[in-house]
């Protein structure tokens, strides 16, 4: 299927109501901080009406005419209308109103050695798309995503499961357009999906897939979706699925007997997020670190599953566990009997040199690992997250001179 990018443009200027103007800025510049009157530095300029982008000062304004807001208030500017573009973070809504689409550029510290995007990267892009969209649908409260109605019911999202499958990891520099839209999940639960493409080639690099469900703050117990909640986000569902699982995958429960174990991981005040517990990118942290290192250096992650069962808070002690689906594929990354030395001590694989080409060496398939992150503590641990992980053999270099 054929897909197409195009720029958008955003339009940056003032209102033609010279006095509606400065009553604006009279009002920002006049709010109310904790009894006392300031001035803010606040920006003046009006986005353009045309595009159906809300004046900067729709939140603001709104909330001054009470005669309070916080300085966070000022400072965030959270949106209390939908929003069509954001010149700010290159976002716009799509899919007929409900879908939401950032264009953003990889990072020089989003990337590794290599140079591609690390999985850690793609997934912290693919948090921020989430919270951006909830951001420009007007819907946003002062919560981790979460929406006035849960903000009053003392709610917040956590993720029950995810799924990401990458087939080219962006490299730095490169331009990326990220889609995410939700729907429904059964009764009380939200799915969120995302894809991301290369603007220049429109090429699909990597397709996720999650399911949402709510905690109460307080008590830390899931809760049914209030039906004002209900009545909040329905709109935005639609029905469509970047990864399409008839039944999903199962993961099997490691014991102690797990061939790689790393023991001892204690969460650092960086690994905690706005809800106070530690954030699902530093459980993908955990895991990949129980990976041989022969097999990061021949091989590239190429699809997760994670299922969460609990939170892990600042004073857990966590295990990782690893098992390899088969053992004995590889011998410190490299498999002595297909391999021939040629060229000053460089390997390559036989079957390029008996006819089977380059994709001869890719026949054994990919590597499967399963997971389990887990509390350490007496009298028994407790789970925190079960994974999968699925690795492809990285491209081999060819040895020879241009």
């Amino acid at each position: 299927m054929a897909t197409f990018s195009y720029p958008v443009s955003c339009p940056i200027s003032c209102s033609s109501n010279r006095d509606n103007h400065e009553q604006i800025i009279q009002k920002v510049n006049n709010i109310k901080i904790n009894g006392t009157y300031t001035r803010s530095n606040a920006r003046t300029d009006l986005v353009s009406q045309n595009i159906g982008v809300a004046s900067s000062f729709t939140s603001v304004a709104s909330v001054a005419e009470n005669g309070h807001v916080s300085s966070e208030q000022i400072r965030q500017n959270i949106p209390t209308k939908k929003q069509f573009a954001d010149p700010f973070r290159q976002g716009i809504i799509i899919e007929g109103g409900v879908g939401y689409r950032q264009t953003v550029v990889i990072r020089s510290y989003e990337v590794g050695a290599d140079k591609t995007a690390t999985l850690e990267s793609i997934l912290n892009l693919l948090q921020e798309t989430a919270l951006n969209h909830v951001w420009m649908s007007g819907l946003l409260g002062d919560g981790f995503g979460a929406t006035h109605g849960m903000i009053r019911n003392n709610l917040i999202w956590v993720v029950s499961r995810m799924q990401v499958q990458i087939h080219l990891y962006p490299i730095w520099g490169e331009v990326v357009e990220i889609d995410t839209w939700v729907g429904a999940s059964g009764k009380n639960g939200m799915r969120r999906d995302w894809l991301i493409r290369g603007q220049a080639t429109g090429h699909i690099f990597a397709r996720g897939t999650s399911t949402w469900v709510m905690m109460n703050r307080q008590t830390r117990r899931l809760s049914k979706m209030p039906e004002e909640v209900r009545a909040e986000i329905s709109p935005w569902f639609i029905e469509k699925q970047a990864i399409k699982e008839e039944v999903p995958e199962k993961i099997v429960k490691l014991d102690d007997k797990a061939k790689y174990v790393n023991s001892n991981l204690k969460p650092k005040r960086s690994d905690l997020d706005m809800n106070h517990h530690v954030n699902n990118v530093k459980y993908v942290k955990w895991m990949l670190e129980t990976i041989p290192d022969h097999i990061l250096e021949s091989h590239q992650l190429s699809g997760i599953i994670l299922e969460y069962r609990r939170e892990c808070g600042s004073s857990d002690t966590v295990q990782s566990l690893c098992q390899p689906d088969e053992d004995g594929i590889l011998n410190n990354g490299v498999s002595q009997e297909n391999d021939i030395s040629l060229l000053n001590g460089f390997s390559l694989a036989k079957e390029i040199i008996e006819g089977g080409g380059l994709l001869g060496s890719f026949e054994k398939g990919p590597l499967r690992y399963t997971h389990l992150l887990q509390t350490k503590a007496e009298p028994k641990s407790e789970e925190i997250v079960r994974g999968r992980t699925t690795w492809k053999k990285k491209l081999p270099t060819v040895p020879f001179s241009p």
